[in-house]
């Protein structure tokens, strides 16, 4: 029999182990020498995992003592707080019929629960920002390495390394410091979020907190403002746009960067169709569909900023400045949102023709040398201690900056006198108004030129320093619209280009109302029955404790005028002696009546009749509602525009008698002939064919023009003027400045409405009258008459002469 193998052969492990028995000196020389053979990659790779593995132990070892440390820092924010989660939202304002107008809030946020929010937005979103949401705790680790990876190794600052839970946590718990100790503190959190709250509790806060650029935030009111719709409504296109939108509001924004947002939509069309949310052809098909945006909102344009500031005014008295600028309120208002604009529309076309009647398009004058000198150290002095937000100033313009590639685009530079001495700047570019006309506006101007312009706190400031100013070449204007029937205020514009914050001159500005007082003054007389419209009056110089009063065209007079006549062609002289018969008291009492709150000065004197008081266009407006409503007065401020706030209605303003219905219906009649045949004639007249009745208006010295007017159904009161009382310029009065605007609105806003006439009440008699005497026409007269009314009772009784018969002026005029 062969010999078996040997141990040895069989067992090298017993064969070392026989070998160590007999020499362990021998074992130790061939274990070196076995060692010494080995490949020395292999040695490297042994020693490298050996430290990797120690690495490994020991980044896990810190990561658990940083979790641990920042874990139980006392000072870890507590997620409760989301329990009570009310984010600031965004305060609507409505129009009459429920159309936004306006909004207040430093975030424009309406929240909506998580049932309000389609599938379709859902799906989006999370194939845009965390495709699988749905499956994980809160923390998407593949995702966070891939991230660590990118910023750590690569240098490259990664997407996609937070999840939406995470995303959360950041914006609604942490602060927005970028910090290790954040860091961690955002992954503990977004663990223990994902624990207290559902996954669609969690997308619900997520959906409702995050900016989608304009000022929006929040999903509801992201489709309100891009698609004009509430969020529950929107389709899979308009999904797919929201949901890449918070990546980069701005950047990607439909409005300003179309191209940039189509491409960032296709992308989240393709994520849902790669997650089977929709399938390919779908996903082509939508993608190859052109975005559609409504108009941006009439709340967004600034239609009605004038309500935002009214609305302001009333939430904060009633509630406070934060309740007004978070809690998210619904204020519905009685302005009419077609009215607003078309008020707008009217007012700023009209100052732009008499921008450019009167040149107010370039510089006011140019000085230079020792003139140039003087007024720079007047500028200087008079601004020593600042300039004065809104202030009227008339710098020197010093350089120009144009834009070769843009004639619309450049600067000027101009000195008002600031402190630091640095020269202001105007923006060309944001200069619409005054851009209009052949030349432009950086071809107007040179150095040394007298600009009139105002510091414009709402600007961006110039990267040199000094202020940001604005163009104030032209003048101002404001217009209030209302029901004549209930007083309620339809639409207010407080100036050109007004913004929210600034000078409200339709319900702040107290000027002199001019001729269009003169109502007001006749009004007093016929109730307390000392003229008639047919009542003869000279029109003749007469001096009053050495005030020589003029009428509009100076020097000129035209003897015995009847009463109808002397307010058409609104003749001073007469409306003098008018208030010197019925006294100053009574018209005080009936101007109060009627809806005139500021106060008359007891020293006014006679002046009062050419309108020397100041009142505000809300309030004269209010006036002639009176005379339009058949003498119904009501109470009307500010406050008078907001009808509701959230559920709570407030009471409309109570009408009250301020004029007997005959004495305002006379009135009204007298008020017809400045249209039909006075003062108004060819800028309203010829061109509103429809029964109106108005009074034009001209302060002292043609700084204020007015015209206030009204038909059946709509009234209007525009104001012109300069806020720092400039003269208007040559020619301009209320027929030629304002009432154009006053027509142009009344056309447009009563297109296609029905006509209707006024209502002529009981206790008004007609009456056909001899227009030279004012007496009643003779018996078989048929020319030089017309039919004249009267409050019952004060019609003349006495017959004209017949042909043939003479009868004596002197015993008609009233003296």
């Amino acid at each position: 029999m062969a010999p078996g193998p040997s141990l040895d052969d069989r067992d090298p492990r017993a064969s070392g182990k026989r070998r160590r028995k007999k020499s362990g000196k021998g074992l130790r020389t061939v274990t070196r020498a076995g060692r010494a053979g080995r490949p020395a990659w292999l040695r490297a790779a042994r020693i490298a995992g050996t430290i990797a593995v120690l690495g490994l132990f020991a980044g896990v070892a810190a990561l658990v003592g940083i979790f641990s440390y920042y874990g139980s820092d006392p000072k870890l924010p507590d997620l409760s707080r989301l329990d009570s989660y009310r984010p600031k939202q965004v305060t609507r304002i409505l129009d009459r019929s429920g159309v936004a107008i306006g909004e207040m809030g430093t975030e424009k946020r309406t929240v909506v629960p998580y049932s309000a929010i389609p599938q379709v937005l859902v799906q989006a979103v999370v194939s845009a920002e965390d495709a699988d949401y749905f499956k994980h705790g809160g923390l998407d680790y593949r995702g966070m390495a891939r991230a660590f990876v990118e910023d750590v190794l690569r240098g490259r600052r990664a997407q996609g390394g937070s999840t939406i839970t995470q995303q959360v946590v950041k914006n609604l718990v942490l602060s927005p410091e970028r910090t290790l100790r954040r860091k961690v503190q955002e992954i503990i959190l977004a663990r223990q979020l994902s624990q207290k709250l559902s996954k669609e509790e969690v997308l619900a806060l997520y959906l409702n907190q995050i900016y989608y650029g304009h000022g929006r935030y929040g999903c509801e009111e992201a489709a309100r403002y891009f698609f004009g719709k509430s969020v529950r409504d929107i389709d899979l296109a308009e999904a797919a746009l929201l949901a890449g939108l918070p990546q980069s509001p701005e950047r990607l924004s439909p409005r300003k960067h179309p191209d940039a947002a189509k491409t960032r939509q296709r992308y989240v069309l393709g994520q849902m169709a790669e997650h089977g949310y929709i399938d390919r052809a779908t996903a082509d098909r939508v993608a190859a569909q052109p975005i559609r945006l409504v108009r941006e909102p009439a709340s967004a344009r600034g239609v009605a900023a004038e309500a935002v500031d009214i609305v302001g005014g009333v939430l904060a008295e009633k509630l406070g400045d934060r309740q007004a600028l978070e809690q998210g309120l619904t204020v519905t208002t009685t302005l009419d949102a077609r009215l607003q604009e078309l008020a707008r529309t009217s007012l700023e076309r009209g100052l732009e023709d008499v921008d450019a009647r009167q040149g107010f398009r370039g510089p006011s004058g140019h000085l230079a040398g020792k003139a140039l000198d003087k007024h720079h150290a007047e500028l200087a002095r008079a601004h020593a201690k600042g300039v004065r937000d809104s202030e009227i100033i008339e710098g020197i313009v010093t350089r120009l900056e144009l834009d070769a590639g843009n004639p619309k685009g450049g600067r000027l530079f101009v000195d008002v006198g600031a402190p630091d001495g640095k020269d202001g700047m105007v923006d060309f570019s944001l200069e619409t108004r005054y851009a209009k006309g052949p030349k432009p506006l950086g071809a107007r101007f040179k150095p040394g030129d007298l600009v009139r312009v105002r510091w414009a706190g709402d600007r961006p400031r110039p990267d040199e320093g000094g202020l940001p100013l604005a163009l104030e070449l032209g003048p101002q204007a404001a217009m209030v619209v209302m029901d004549p029937a209930t007083h309620q205020v339809l639409a207010l514009v407080g100036g050109y280009d007004f913004h929210a914050g600034g000078f409200d001159r339709s319900v702040r500005a107290q000027r002199q109302p001019g001729s269009a007082f003169k109502p007001i003054v006749y009004a007093a007389a016929i109730e307390a029955r000392k003229i008639t419209p047919a009542t003869i009056i000279n029109d003749a110089p007469e001096v009053y404790d050495l005030w020589k009063p003029q009428n509009y065209e100076k020097e000129e007079f035209r003897g015995p005028v009847r009463v109808r006549t002397a307010l058409a062609d609104s003749i001073n002289t007469v409306a003098i002696k008018v208030l010197s018969e019925v006294g100053i008291d009574q018209v005080r009492t009936v101007a109060a009546r009627i809806g005139i709150t500021s106060p008359i000065p007891p020293d006014i004197g006679l002046s009062l009749a050419l309108g020397s008081l100041t009142v505000t266009p809300l309030e004269l407006a209010n006036a002639y509602a009176t005379f339009a409503s058949g003498g119904m007065a009501a109470k009307v401020d500010r406050s008078s525009l907001v009808t509701g706030i959230g559920d709570q209605k407030l009471p409309a303003p109570q009408l009250q008698s301020g004029l007997p219905p005959e004495v305002a219906y006379v009135m009204v009649s007298l008020m017809r002939s400045v249209i039909d045949e006075g003062t108004a004639r060819t800028a309203v007249g010829a061109k509103l064919h429809r029964p109106a009745a108005g009074k034009t208006g001209t302060s002292n010295g043609q700084r204020d023009a007015w015209f206030v007017g009204f038909t059946p159904d709509l009234l209007a009161a525009v104001w012109v003027g300069f806020d720092d009382m400039k003269k208007l310029g040559r020619g301009e009065a209320g027929g030629k400045t304002a009432a154009p605007i006053w027509a142009d609105f009344m056309m447009k806003a009563t297109a296609g409405k029905p006509t209707r006439d006024f209502t002529q009440p009981a206790g008004v008699v007609v009456q056909r009258i001899d227009k030279a005497s004012g007496l009643l026409a003779a018996p078989g007269q048929e020319t030089g008459t017309l039919d004249e009314v009267f409050v019952d009772g004060t019609a003349p009784t006495q017959q004209a002469a017949g042909a043939g018969q003479e009868t004596n002026p002197d015993k008609l005029l009233l003296q």
